[in-house]
């Protein structure tokens, strides 16, 4: 592999200096480097941060390839800065064996856009009954350690805690979608004001609440770790909060889409809009945006859920839940935490990167960006400013919220162990 000088980029937001990549590896950073016969890349005061992690994406194979695909799904993660994502369970077979986990890592590899680690089923067909074949995925050839019934909520208190002892013999964890299944029955958004004028039934607040609260309390009985999905609430941070003030080994998530939209848009009966959990309140987007910036949400996680256009160009009721993600998340979170002074770019990195790989054990990611280290790296034009326009997104799916929307920043490369897989804002 050759050699790429990458010149003038600031560091995690710092002062601007030369990145050296020789072969897979970031060979040495500093003030005025060359190389002979490398290729070099004008950074002009870009902003560089490890390639991203996400924690929580969809990337529909097998089953639903006219949503989505590894191929389509993970150039649509190179687009966005990601080098590494983990592929959630819900597809058609479930990923509820060590063969689907490793038909999904296998494709990953092949394509290579970007590292695809698979997300194992915690119940057989998530149906909730009985457990899947937690230990065969992990020792399958995709090293699954990371299992969750995303989409549906794991709501047997028997069956999460019996999941949480098993992962704990590996060092694994469960990502628990909280939602409560009797609390939402016929739920189309957000309990509220505006569910309310609209007639609309509503998603109260409190059926995520009382699952979070009661794996916590599960996951500090059996000594393990559990990880909650797409929080979305001023409660459940609180709840979140309340947990590692004890000591509980929980780590949290929040989507773009939750740091930024509320449910007011509803009123448009867009079913863009329509998401699981459902857009909140403002005063929940704000209580977010705090807790990410103070630690207590650990992470950012896209929950990239692609559809094909008939399943969202349709009646508000009908309408699938669900949002692609990958192509503005960094975008979004530059919005609302960066220009908001909520945080920097090197504690984005840490939220983006760092922390996601930690949680999920991507080994190779989220590592410093220091000689020595990896070369998976994304650059980003923090001074863009465009309106997003899902027509050029490499996802097959078209579903954004911000179509026609002005974000700010752009990723204008990636490199995954020093082999770019986007340049000048083009997929290689």
């Amino acid at each position: 592999m050759s050699k790429i000088l990458i010149r003038g980029a600031k560091v995690l937001g710092g002062e601007p200096q030369d990145v050296l990549i020789d072969g897979e590896t970031i060979a040495e950073i500093g003030g005025g480097l060359s190389a002979e016969g490398a290729e070099v890349v004008e950074a002009d005061g870009k902003v560089l941060l490890p390639g991203l992690v996400d924690l929580h994406t969809h990337l529909r194979e097998p089953g639903r390839e006219d949503s989505e695909t590894v191929l389509t799904g993970t150039r649509a993660a190179a687009s966005g800065g990601y080098t590494a994502v983990f592929a959630m369970a819900n597809t058609f077979p479930v990923a509820d064996t060590a063969g689907v986990v490793e038909q999904v890592y296998r494709l990953g590899r092949e394509h290579g856009y970007c590292d695809v680690q698979p997300i194992g089923a915690v119940t057989v067909g998530l149906e909730g009954k009985k457990l899947a074949e937690l230990g065969a995925m992990h020792e399958s050839a995709a090293g699954v350690t990371v299992f969750s019934d995303d989409g549906k909520c794991v709501d047997d208190a028997v069956i999460m805690r019996r999941a949480l002892e098993y992962v704990k013999a590996f060092g694994g964890v469960v990502a628990q979608h909280a939602q409560e299944p009797r609390l939402t029955e016929g739920a189309q958004m957000n309990e509220g004001v505006v569910s309310a004028q609209l007639g609309l039934g509503g998603w109260p607040a409190v059926a995520e609440e009382s699952v979070i609260a009661r794996d916590v309390l599960l996951a500090e009985h059996v000594g393990s770790r559990v990880h909650i999905c797409h929080l979305s609430t001023a409660g459940s941070v609180e709840i979140v909060r309340w947990a590692k003030s004890r000591g509980i080994d929980v780590t949290a998530e929040v989507t773009p889409h939750h740091l930024l939209l509320t449910d007011e848009l509803v009123r448009s009966y867009n079913p863009v809009y329509k998401v699981n959990p459902p857009l909140r309140t403002e005063r929940d987007v704000l209580a977010l945006r705090e807790a990410l910036a103070d630690g207590t949400i650990d992470i950012v996680a896209t929950d990239h859920a692609p559809h094909p256009h008939e399943d969202k160009d349709c009646e508000w009721a009908a309408a699938a839940m669900g949002m692609v993600g990958l192509e503005t998340a960094l975008s979004v979170v530059q919005e609302t935490m960066i220009e908001t002074g909520l945080l920097g770019w090197a504690a984005v990195a840490d939220r983006m990167s760092v922390k996601p790989a930690e949680i999920g054990g991507a080994k190779g990611h989220g590592r410093p960006v220091s000689a020595g280290e990896p070369a998976n790296l994304t650059l980003v034009d923090t001074a863009y400013r465009g309106e997003v326009d899902p027509a050029g997104f490499a996802s097959r799916s078209r579903n954004t919220p911000y179509e026609g929307r002005e974000l700010p920043g752009r990723v204008t490369h990636t490199w995954l162990r020093g082999r770019a897989t986007l340049v000048d804002g083009k997929l290689a």
